[in-house]
């Protein structure tokens, strides 16, 4: 029992350190593949201003790309949107083919939330980096503490009893 807890202490100890480590390098990862992107967020934006690098200014970034899409559409999302619209002139009206029939052409407001879904989903991506390294840093810190509990309860065979 005794060889058994000092095992199992190091062992926690030792996976602890590395998922401390590796969660501390997968913050560092993001921050410095966000930060080198440059990207600022617009004056609208709920933090106007501000380099985005982490997971609160990740998040405003993606929340009004939305938002300026959304203007741009007229509040319609992609599934909202037709695949393709009539072609109009420069006085807005409907160009007719030879057929008699409206010309169609790729609806670009449709096209524009497939570029916004990608930046929304990278953002939203790296937000999700930063939660799930924060989970990794605390359960490494519980595994070493667990691990000390055992390894202090092998150099004292009389407390194991007493339990």
């Amino acid at each position: 029992m005794k060889n058994l807890l000092k095992f199992s202490g190091l062992l926690a100890i030792f996976t602890g350190v590395i998922l401390v480590i590796g969660g501390i390098w997968a913050i560092c990862f993001t921050y410095t593949n966000v930060t080198r992107e440059n990207i600022k967020t617009p004056d609208d934006a709920s933090i106007p201003g501000k380099l985005v690098s982490g997971p609160l200014t990740l998040k405003a970034q993606g929340d009004i790309i939305r938002e300026h899409t959304l203007k741009i559409t007229g509040g319609k999302t992609y599934a909202e949107m037709p695949r393709q619209v009539e072609k109009l002139d420069e006085n807005k009206n409907v160009i007719l083919g030879e057929d008699g029939k409206p010309v169609m052409v790729d609806n670009t407001s449709r096209n524009l939330w497939i570029t916004a879904t990608a930046l929304t989903t990278a953002l939203n991506l790296g937000i999700i980096t930063y939660a799930f390294s924060g989970f990794i840093i605390l359960f490494g810190f519980v595994s070493i503490l667990t691990g000390i509990i055992f390894y202090r309860f092998s150099k004292k065979p009389d407390v194991i009893v007493q339990i």
